[in-house]
């Protein structure tokens, strides 16, 4: 015990010296987590909390047109601004102008063949119901065209959204104009006020849950998807100073030294992992101690930290444990300590990106789907997801940290090989 002790302290002095190795573990994944979390949750409050800017360029002097303009606003997901000056031609300048994201023209004849669909539809059904007399009419439903226009930046899921919206707000203004018509044409004077009153009184509701486990109540935000997915990401790039430390030691002989000393030399790779877990325990304790104290603060939604702390523990440390296999594998492939951190860094982007880290595995292609699984970051990012976001038991977690340890073994097996083939042991 006491012999393993020293070379644990001799394996802290050598990362205290690095000061590279020390800012990559401990300040850059602060940093990073901080900066995704808080450009993530502006991405978030885009869509849900009106921050769309909508430039109107309204051209019909006819009702609707005005109703449809009230209905956007009162849709809360829009900042409005007006100008009936504007055309199809001129409105992509005054948005270049103004930095509005979003716009459309509303044309000068939007009420006016409103008013013809419903005419034409309402006659039909009352023909239909033999309640008026059938004539013979061309059905002429030429509508007019709502010209949508976007900053080239903005993603097509949010255009889409957008146009969805406005068409949801106009079908809303034809159904309002049917019923009128109709009572009309049968001559109630009350009826289409207490129909409108009814239908918008009688509106089905959605309550929106998540699908978790926890008895907690767990509201997904970007704090609870983004702080564990990119600590994730941080502890892999330990890659970088334990694959260049090994690479050194490898090459200047301290292996060979090692070795020659009255004790077992599986001993030094005990500390070194033992430094390395150690590390991570304290690099995810930093993090998430500063996300639970300061996000609030600064404006960014709550941690909420899981139910079952002893898994979040596990879950720790089995990622700890797969990040330095891989890093130890890297170390032991690389040639010179150059390689070690190019390949090492690029691999970790990599197998992040197939993991689902950079992008959710859900919108990937079915086979990158079934390629993620080759990634440890999946599996990592699984067990985190189950912890934090789904409240999961122990029988949820198994199979993802099963799917670590088969990585770590395989990784510190070919460790083992490499250091056989190379006699350091």
């Amino acid at each position: 015990m006491y012999k393993f002790l020293i070379a644990c302290n001799k394996e802290l002095l050598m990362l205290w010296h690095d000061k590279t190795g020390l800012l990559l573990m401990f300040l850059m994944p602060v940093l990073l987590v901080f900066i995704i979390t808080i450009i993530q949750d502006s991405a978030f409050k885009i869509v849900n909390e009106n921050k769309i800017t909508l430039l109107i360029a309204n051209q019909d002097s006819g009702e609707e047109g005005e109703a449809l303009v009230q209905l956007l606003e009162h849709s809360k997901f829009f900042t409005i601004s007006q100008n009936t000056t504007l055309d199809e031609l001129t409105i992509t300048k005054e948005m270049n102008n103004t930095n509005q994201i979003t716009g459309i023209v509303i044309p000068e004849n939007f009420s006016e063949k409103l008013y013809e669909k419903s005419s034409v539809i309402s006659n039909t059904l009352l023909e239909e119901l033999n309640l008026v007399e059938k004539k013979t009419q061309t059905l002429n439903l030429d509508m007019p065209s709502i010209k949508y226009f976007h900053d080239p930046v903005l993603q097509e899921n949010y255009s889409t959204s957008i146009v969805n919206i406005v068409n949801a707000l106009i079908k809303t203004i034809e159904s309002d104009m049917l019923i009128s018509e109709i009572c009309e044409k049968l001559q109630l004077k009350e009826a289409p006020e207490k129909l409108k009153k009814l239908m918008a009184a009688n509106e089905i509701s959605i309550d929106a849950f998540a699908a978790t486990l926890s008895d907690n109540d767990i509201t997904p935000n970007s704090s609870q998807h983004n702080v564990p997915a990119w600590t994730i990401f941080a502890i892999f790039f330990m890659v970088i100073p334990l694959g260049s430390n090994i690479v050194k030691e490898r090459l200047n002989g301290s292996f060979i030294r090692l070795k020659t000393m009255p004790t077992n030399f599986s001993l030094i790779l005990g500390s070194k992992l033992a430094v390395y877990l150690l590390a991570v325990i304290l690099q995810v304790t930093l993090i998430f101690t500063l996300a639970k104290a300061t996000f609030k603060t600064i404006g960014l939604p709550e941690l909420t930290l899981p139910d079952n702390m002893l898994a979040f523990a596990v879950v720790v440390i089995m990622t700890g444990l797969t990040a330095i296999s891989f890093s130890s594998a890297i170390g032991m492939t690389a040639r010179t300590q150059e390689q070690a951190n190019g390949f090492g860094a690029v691999s970790v982007i990599i197998l992040a990106a197939i993991g689902g880290i950079l992008v959710p595995s859900f919108v990937m292609p079915q086979y990158m789907q079934v390629l993620s699984m080759a990634s440890p970051l999946h599996w990592c990012l699984e067990c985190f997801y189950t912890l934090f976001l789904r409240g999961g038991s122990w029988a949820i977690l198994l199979p993802a940290l099963a799917g670590l340890l088969i990585f770590s073994l395989i990784c510190f097996g070919f460790t083992y090989l490499q250091l056989k083939k190379k006699k350091i042991i």
